[in-house]
């Protein structure tokens, strides 16, 4: 009789927006643990955040792939990244190793681990797929900043890059508290919406939150102009006073 071997577990890993400490201990003692490790790769050959964050935890004895997901908006490109991508991961599952896919921020926060995990389960629906939580950019942001996200009845919306900024003005009056992801390529036009409201002063800026060349700008009134990193966030309280 012949024997099937099982299929390993993909294990996605929240490692944090950053600092290597940020990571749970459930995910790090899992990626100390796990045979193989993958990551996105990073750009222009060098080692991209994930991989920074946990490399000086990595055992030589671990397997490492550096998966390649391009940074673009064309549908075809991205699902061939994923397929690829899957498929790698799947050669090693299949022969029943384990493989911790580590993930900047939180693996289910607009995050790359999802399509990597959504595509490898449509292939192969036996794959167990398991997530572990960790620290996403918004709640680093704040902590940076000194504030709570929210307090007591507050609204929250969270606006991913992609979000259209003449929708803006509705969303500032409609919640209390609203989050901007990599609001780089949009800031001039962010911030004209801000002063046509009045609200400049109510909101603050976070860049490579929680790493060493972390920078903070609160009040956004002298500050039309920003060369701003990709990884930058802003965080507005719509309301002003942020207990009452």
């Amino acid at each position: 009789m012949s024997s099937t071997t099982a299929w390993g577990t993909l294990y996605g890993i929240s490692v944090g927006p950053g600092d290597p400490e940020l990571i749970t201990l459930k995910g790090f003692n899992l990626l100390k643990q796990t045979p193989v490790v993958a990551f996105p790769a990073g750009i222009q050959g060098k080692p991209g955040i994930a991989e920074r964050i946990i490399s000086q935890w990595l055992s030589p004895q671990q397997q490492q792939l550096s998966l390649h997901f391009p940074y673009v908006q064309d549908e075809t490109q991205l699902t061939q990244a994923w397929q690829q991508a899957a498929q790698t991961v799947a050669s090693y599952l299949q022969q029943g190793e384990d493989v911790a896919f580590a993930c900047e921020g939180d693996v289910s926060f607009y995050s790359t681990f999802t399509y990597l995990a959504q595509t490898l389960q449509q292939f192969y629906p036996e794959v167990t797929v398991q997530a572990i939580p960790g620290v996403c950019s918004p709640l680093a942001a704040v902590a940076s900043l000194g504030i709570p996200l929210t307090v007591r009845n507050q609204r929250l919306t969270i606006l991913p890059a992609l979000y259209q900024v003449e929708q803006l003005e509705t969303v500032f009056k409609q919640t209390d508290v609203v989050v901007l992801m990599k609001v780089s390529s949009v800031y001039q036009q962010v911030w004209a919406v801000l002063k046509q409201l009045g609200l400049l002063e109510q909101a603050s800026l976070v860049e490579w939150a929680t790493l060493p060349q972390q920078k903070i700008y609160h009040g956004l009134s002298d500050r039309p102009q920003l060369q701003l990193s990709y990884f930058a966030l802003m965080v507005v309280q719509t309301e002003g006073d942020i207990g009452k």
